[in-house]
């Protein structure tokens, strides 16, 4: 038999057999899937948070953990321990070394979303992706104390437009006693989709903190001496001044303030995420492995049910490798089929669920090629499927054709 002719029996055998091998494709289709599901959603995690801020050469908070202050000082994550004076800020800002700098001050919310307290050198400054500015896509930018700019998505999830007023909550949970009734703030600009945190903020001036408080607004948008700041970033003249200034400021003698490099600190969020990766991973091969131990099973129990049909291969002149050849195909076949659908699940997942990471979580997911590791996973997954074939061949092989041929009663 010609190795095409032994190819169309492996498939006319599986077709035979579709339920039975139905079941077996989807259980491993559906382990295929989860592990090609966590290596995109590993990646795009990555590119999502990375993509966050870009540009920056150090974030500057009161004394805290590195992680701590990157995820709530940009990805909005967690809260500050302290917060900054605005004369060690302005102290700081002042130093020959530094180029500009933007302040942030957080700890309100409003209908859900965080509200970021800034001036307008955080939309000339701030920048994500590869070095892009934001932009507006209608209004303008602060003008006095009661302005407020909104991240698209905010304005998408509330029906906001610019003229709208918003009433802001002290702190982060949205009760009626907390409410700043009487000081709204009117939208007067909303800005282009960035897919970052910044989609899901409201941005409001610096001073309009300080005046909900005050108890009215200034007509222009000015900072109170008194005002404290949560962080602020900082762009450097030069990159080779980096780490003099951040040693400058952890040493800063005026209050305990922390200094972090943003590429930094990602790296050592990644080592700690590593772990909880490879544990998802390994969660996904001991799925695979148990799907292949039953493609093994069910091609083994089948061999009883075939004991007749590869003596009459063997009665045809089919010598021994071929019928090596035809079960290996067989389950070379199942474990393709398999990897396949898996595949085609992902794609159906990812297209359902983007809009939902996108909203929810500011992760943007996306169909690409798997990582290396996953791709050679894949490929051991495919030759193992295939050389399983080898062991109810061997069975076969060692069934006589007496054995076959002989009806028992």
């Amino acid at each position: 038999m010609k190795f095409l002719l032994v190819l169309k029996l492996a498939v006319h055998s599986l077709k035979h057999r579709r339920l039975t091998v139905s079941l077996v494709i989807l259980s491993v289709a559906f382990s295929v899937a989860l592990l090609l599901g966590i290596d995109r959603l590993r990646a795009d995690t990555r590119d999502s948070f990375t993509n966050t801020l870009s540009g920056t050469s150090l974030i500057v908070g009161a004394r805290t953990g590195s992680l701590n202050l990157l995820l709530y000082s940009v990805f909005r994550i967690g809260d500050a321990t302290n917060n900054i004076s605005w004369q060690s800020y302005q102290e700081l800002a002042q130093r020959p070394e530094i180029d500009w700098t933007v302040p942030l001050s957080l700890g309100d919310a409003h209908r859900g979303f965080r509200v970021l307290g800034t001036n307008n050198d955080y939309f000339s400054h701030y920048q994500y992706a590869d070095h892009q500015a934001l932009q507006l896509t209608q209004g303008r930018l602060f003008e006095t104390d009661g302005d407020v700019v909104l991240g698209s998505q905010v304005a998408d999830a509330l029906g906001y437009k610019t003229g709208d007023e918003i009433i802001v909550s002290h702190g982060l949970v949205d009760t009626d006693f907390n409410k700043h009734q009487n000081h709204p703030f009117k939208v007067v600009g909303i800005l282009a989709a960035t897919g970052t945190p910044v989609d899901k903020t409201v941005h409001v001036p610096l001073g309009g903190i300080t005046a909900m408080h005050r108890g009215y607004f200034a007509p222009t948008p000015g900072t109170d001496p008194a005002t404290a700041i949560t962080a602020f970033l900082v762009g450097l003249k030069s990159p080779i001044q980096t780490f003099s200034v951040q040693r400058a400021i952890n040493e800063y003698r005026a209050e305990p303030l922390l200094a972090i490099i943003p590429g930094v600190t990602l790296q050592q969020l990644w080592q700690l995420m590593s772990l909880a990766e490879n544990a998802f991973y390994a969660i996904s091969l001991a799925m695979i492995a148990v799907g292949l131990f039953g493609l093994m099973t069910m091609l083994l129990t089948g061999m009883n049910e075939r004991r007749r049909e590869m003596a009459i291969l063997r009665a045809l002149g089919a010598r021994p490798w071929q019928l090596f050849l035809l079960l290996m195909l067989e389950s070379g076949l199942i474990g393709l089929l398999a990897l396949i659908t898996g595949a085609v699940f992902l794609v159906f997942f990812v297209v359902a669920t983007a809009p939902v990471m996108q909203s929810q979580f500011g992760i943007q997911v996306h169909i690409s090629w798997p990582s290396m590791l996953v791709t050679k996973a894949l490929a051991g997954y495919c030759l193992i499927a295939l050389v399983l074939g080898l062991i109810p061949g061997w069975k076969a092989y060692r069934q006589s054709l007496a054995d076959g041929l002989t009806v028992k009663i």
